[in-house]
């Protein structure tokens, strides 16, 4: 008996899978190691995982689990995620790593080549068929994160809370939202996780990208999300970039046409590593 979990800043996906074949799917609360202490992970696998697991009548003694995800980085978060693991599963086998590299292996396998994660945050790497060889820093939605939900939706918000988008756009973001200044302000910068906060606002863009406001916001985050990113490993023509995550897989075609503007193509795609 196998576990896989792939954990973002909004969720967590976990495979469970037998040698026969059988396998089920569960999701469960983003987990983060470099931002969460020990009793919060806990916290969640213990209320969230456990009890979903105990349901299934086929589970038998699990043997290893391999968790790659968000914050998984430096020994100490790896350590946290490694001990806090152990406790549930004492008896496995518990590998730890960045959810970049479960990408990696999602979208190639053994085959080498450049991949990115487009979901809540952005992040890329170029990874040699084993290992990831290089990668440019995400640095968060605050500072980086181009192209990812929390970086979409921020820009929408700061536009729409300084007047810069038409009326027609900006009335249909106040009736559905009836937002105000001092609202974005304590989600952002007083309570916990704003970049998830900030992503919830993609289901509008989605919503609305026949609008030309909403498009060139898009088109101008991707865009950045190249230059900022994919440009630094000094690719040759047609390279294929290789994505995973819910904002390539829902602005696709977006991504395709800001790929393609930059002489590289869009390769494989997937909606999670966890398919």
């Amino acid at each position: 008996m196998k576990i896989i979990a792939d954990s973002g800043s909004t969720k967590t996906h976990w495979l469970v899978t037998t040698n026969s074949g059988q396998r089920s799917h569960y999701h469960t609360s983003g987990i983060n190691p470099s931002l969460m202490d020990e009793e919060h992970i806990r916290h969640i696998i213990s209320d969230e995982l456990m009890p979903r697991l105990a349901t299934i009548w086929w589970v038998g003694p699990i043997e290893s689990v391999e968790f790659y995800g968000a914050g998984c980085a430096g020994e100490e978060p790896l350590g946290r995620m490694r001990d806090v693991l152990a406790e549930f599963f004492k008896h496995a086998r518990i590998t730890v790593d960045s959810d970049m590299l479960g990408a990696c292996k999602a979208l190639l396998g053994n085959k080498s080549g450049v991949c990115a994660i487009l979901g809540t945050g952005s992040n890329t790497c170029y990874y040699d068929g084993e290992k990831i060889a290089h990668s440019v820093p995400s640095l968060g939605f605050i500072l980086g994160d181009e192209g990812g939900g929390a970086y979409l939706g921020k820009r929408l918000v700061a536009d729409m809370l300084k007047g810069l988008m038409p009326e027609d756009i900006s009335q249909a973001f106040r009736d559905k939202y009836q937002l105000t200044v001092a609202d974005v302000v304590k989600h952002v910068y007083r309570e916990p996780k704003p970049n998830k906060y900030l992503a919830q606002y993609t289901y509008f863009i989605a919503e609305h990208i026949d609008n030309a406001a909403i498009r060139t916001l898009v088109d101008d985050s991707f865009d950045a999300f190249i230059r900022r990113n994919i440009l630094a490993y000094h690719l040759p023509a047609l390279t294929p970039i290789h994505c995973v995550g819910s904002i390539a897989y829902v602005f696709r075609e977006q991504l395709r046409q800001a790929i393609e503007k930059h002489n590289l193509t869009l390769g494989n795609l997937l909606k999670e590593p966890l398919q």
